[in-house]
């Protein structure tokens, strides 16, 4: 679930607007299978998340090309009627293979259709607050993550996942449809706009900050979907294990708002800097050493902070370092980046652990902090090369 704010004031031309899409908690449904539906499939049950993250950001490139020909509306109209489609189809599958193709494969297609609506308008809206409004619009992925997480478990013990899933296809569909309604942008597309734009990529910086995206995705959504079955075999109690990504997602809303409101005043490369490195040392000195409940709640909370602020600081800076009038097609080439990352991190993780024979999250959750670690790194480069080694100047 995505929330637009933009406002009217003299040193940001935008107003107010909202606009709302829908994402899931993919770790609760993930956890669910590998424990009931299909048991002991952990690496196949991987690719359904991983085929959906890759389609969800697969048409970044091309995105731009897209609404020259056809108005945002329509395209998030599309979004809403492919969403809810895919969603009512996982409910009827009876193999993994089918969760590929409907929960995998169409319900990222339809997300593709919307997401990238959603992640240029505040970056076009916004320059002064641009952290906080970019922070907003991600946070509200935390809000959905929250509300679905508890709502999907709920459902689990009452009307069974395939009723889940019909639940999820009916919000798809109510807040889709709003979304189509209110979605509109700054200035139309150019109608010449080229299929592939690539003039971006003679831009170092920007080449850096696509492997930035490119790093921080591999990691990003390992919590998110490893945390319940690591919960689960610790033996934490369901109603806890559920939790524990509830908070995650709150923690992260509280992040992305919050450290996207104190980055335009410290500075968002230096805001960046600050995450990347706390999400590294939430992997390998709470995660890594996690064996209760309490410790779980440390990292939940920790990681939820700072790798929603992560995410939502190497999102903000893609006006400053490709330019103001490259925002859009800045925007698709470091999502099309995120693809990768989602496409192939959670099988990675997942053959990590069942490498080590299927109980220890150990090698899982290292892989994770040293890629948080690499990505810090990257940004210290990226934020020296945009603002110089003044370590306390504003950048």
């Amino acid at each position: 679930m995505s929330v637009y704010i933009h406002r009217n004031n003299n040193s940001d031309s935008a107003y107010f607007y909202f606009k709302i899409i829908f994402f899931f908690s993919w770790g609760v449904y993930f956890d669910h299978y590998n424990e009931v539906v299909y048991p002991g499939n952990m690496t196949a049950l991987t690719w359904i998340g991983s085929l959906w993250y890759w389609f969800a950001n697969v048409t970044g490139p091309f995105y731009l090309w897209m609404t020259s020909k056809v108005d945002d509306r329509w395209i998030v109209a599309a979004a809403c009627i492919i969403c809810t489609l895919a969603m009512m189809l996982a409910s009827i599958t009876n193999a993994v293979w089918q969760l590929y193709l409907t929960q995998g494969v169409l319900s990222g297609i339809g997300t593709s259709l919307c997401w990238f609506s959603c992640m240029r308008a505040p970056q076009q809206w916004f320059s002064k607050r641009r952290g906080l409004a970019v922070g907003i619009t991600l946070a509200a992925s935390g809000c959905g993550g929250l509300i679905i997480s508890n709502m999907s478990n709920a459902c689990f013990q009452t009307i069974g996942y395939r009723w889940a899933l019909r639940v999820l296809g009916f919000f798809n569909l109510v807040f889709l449809g709003i979304a189509a309604v209110t979605c509109f942008r700054l200035n139309p597309t150019p109608k010449n706009t080229p299929v592939v734009d690539v003039k971006d990529w003679k831009n170092k910086k920007f080449v850096l900050l696509v492997l930035i995206h490119f790093i921080g995705n591999f990691a990003f959504y390992i919590p998110s979907s490893y945390v319940p079955a690591y919960a689960s075999h610790l033996g934490i109690d369901s109603w806890v294990k559920t939790n524990l990504s509830a908070v995650m997602s709150a923690m992260m809303v509280i992040g992305k708002i919050g450290l996207g409101f104190c980055s335009d005043y410290i500075g968002r490369f230096n805001m960046a800097v600050i995450c990347g490195c706390m999400a590294c040392i939430a992997h390998l000195a709470v995660w890594l050493t996690a064996h209760s409940d309490g410790s779980m709640w440390a990292f939940a909370v920790l990681y939820g902070l700072f790798g929603g602020g992560y995410i939502a600081m190497i999102t903000a800076v893609i006006g400053q370092v490709a330019g103001e009038d490259r925002i859009d097609s800045g925007t698709g080439w470091c999502f099309f980046a995120w693809s990768w990352g989602g496409f192939a991190a959670q099988p990675v993780a997942s053959a990590i652990v069942e490498a080590s024979g299927g109980n220890d999250f150990t090698g899982a959750i290292v892989y994770g902090g040293v890629l948080f670690f690499a990505g810090a790194m990257c940004c210290v480069l990226l934020r020296y090369m945009q603002g110089g080694s003044k370590i306390w100047q504003k950048v």
